[in-house]
């Protein structure tokens, strides 16, 4: 039988996991190459035998991108199947194009093709756009679980970016567990406030294997969504959140117009931060795409470690970076909290970055005066540690969940930007959640 020759377009994540559970075992199919983008230091290098399974005994090379119409035609590929997320439609059709225009079938696996069925109860959390809130969402339904004597496990959408047979399986539950799987300052960024909120978390390659762990471990699984994508699990009760700060990307990008379309449940996060109108055409745009979605709106509120440190004070502002790298944002809220408690000024970092953090800013022209607290190899951290020890700032004002002191020596100080959801009056949003609890005999 002649097998259909296969490229999966990615950037280690939903590609790894298309390829698991669609492609690996199944002789009708080689998958020749997979491509990478959107996250450095993940090209050249292979899927592992260990993790590609027999039919791939020397495991599954991995390519950049820009050498995608160089591959087609070399391997004589047959069908390229698209599986990265946060990318405009108009992006999504260019590539399509290239790929038409090559010869080859341009593809997109969806949920029932890829979503694991759990025999526990699943909320999923996800976005529109990356940056709306979905952290801040999951630490608030943990609140409600624990307040319910309820054991949830968080599982996060993946983020190996570094040995992947070792990374097939990890679980989060300690500080000590974030130096065993040597996470970058992006993984940081996503475990380290649930862990210091006491729950357990689950992330990695083989999502299968997580699952079954998983469910012998909590009452109920939280997914914990990346970037827009759509779940890796059946959700029971499926969240998306969207951001009036960015009013049209909701229906603008893939595959998030595919969570808003599927939601029972869209949070409008950040509902502070607009006037109200914004967020009355935002939930008309909505009920349009999806009219049996109930609809709440949620503040998103920003704490300080020292409110007093910031007026008068020329400050470094160090943002969460894929929010506003690849999740378009010019700022987030260390900009806002600079502005909010008067510092003196907010030094523009671009002048003082080095290696691959000027290489960042020039990749993404649309960052204001921040700093993405970029971090995806110990290289890099150390590059972005020394472009903020060469900011001739007076204080750091840092509003990435990592607490980067944990690794890096910083000689100036550093005040903490922190942002949690708060509800309206009459907790909406707790109230559907505690419904959804008592369905399932919780």
């Amino acid at each position: 039988m002649k097998r259909e020759r296969i490229i999966i377009m990615g950037a280690a994540g939903r590609d790894f996991h298309n390829f698991n559970v669609c492609f690996r075992d199944d002789p009708r199919f080689r998958v020749v190459a997979f491509t990478a983008a959107q996250i450095p230091y993940i090209t050249e290098r292979r899927y592992p035998p260990a993790l590609a399974g027999s039919l791939y005994p020397r495991g599954i090379p991995i390519f950049d991108e820009q050498r995608l119409p160089e591959l087609i035609t070399r391997q004589r590929v047959n069908r390229v199947v698209f599986a990265y997320s946060d990318i405009s439609h108009e992006e999504l059709m260019h590539r399509a194009s290239l790929v038409l225009a090559l010869g080859a079938d341009f593809s997109l696996l969806g949920p029932a093709a890829t979503m694991l069925k759990s025999r526990k109860p699943v909320i999923s959390v996800c976005a529109v756009r990356t940056g709306c809130g979905k952290s801040q969402l999951t630490r608030y339904l943990c609140g409600i679980l624990a307040d319910k004597n309820l054991l949830p496990v968080v599982v996060r959408h993946p983020m190996p970016y570094g040995d992947l047979a070792s990374q097939a399986v990890e679980r989060f539950a300690s500080f000590d567990d974030l130096s065993l799987y040597r996470c970058s300052i992006e993984e940081r960024e996503e475990y380290e406030p649930l862990i210091s909120r006491g729950a357990v978390v689950y992330a990695g390659v083989d999502y299968a294997g997580i699952l079954r762990l998983a469910e012998k471990e909590g009452d109920l699984i939280l997914w914990d969504g990346g970037n827009n994508d759509f779940p890796f699990f059946v959700p029971d009760l499926e969240i998306t959140l969207v951001d009036p700060l960015r009013s049209g990307d909701e229906t603008g990008y893939f595959p998030g117009e595919v969570n808003l379309r599927r939601a029972s449940l869209v949070v409008i996060n950040k509902a502070n931060t607009v006037v109200r109108q914004v967020c009355d055409l935002l939930e008309e745009t909505i009920h349009a795409a999806n009219p049996a979605a109930a609809v709440v709106r949620t503040r998103s509120e920003i704490s300080l470690s020292d409110l007093a440190a910031i007026e008068g004070r020329n400050v470094l502002v160090i943002e969460d970076g894929p929010s506003i790298t690849h999740g378009g944002l010019a700022s987030g809220a260390g900009y806002a909290a600079a502005i909010d408690f008067k510092a003196r000024s907010v030094l523009d970092p671009r002048p003082y970055a080095v290696g691959s953090i000027a290489e960042t800013f020039a990749a993404y022209p649309h960052i204001s005066k921040v700093l993405p607290a970029m971090g995806y190899s110990p290289a890099q951290i150390e590059e972005l540690r020394q472009t903020i020890e060469r900011i001739p700032c007076d204080l750091i004002l840092s509003a990435t969940p990592v607490d980067l002191r944990r690794l890096m020596t910083l000689s100036k100080p550093v005040v903490h930007v922190s942002y949690d959801i708060r509800e309206e009056p009459g907790a909406p949003l707790k109230k559907i959640i505690l419904q959804f609890l008592a369905e399932k005999g919780h």
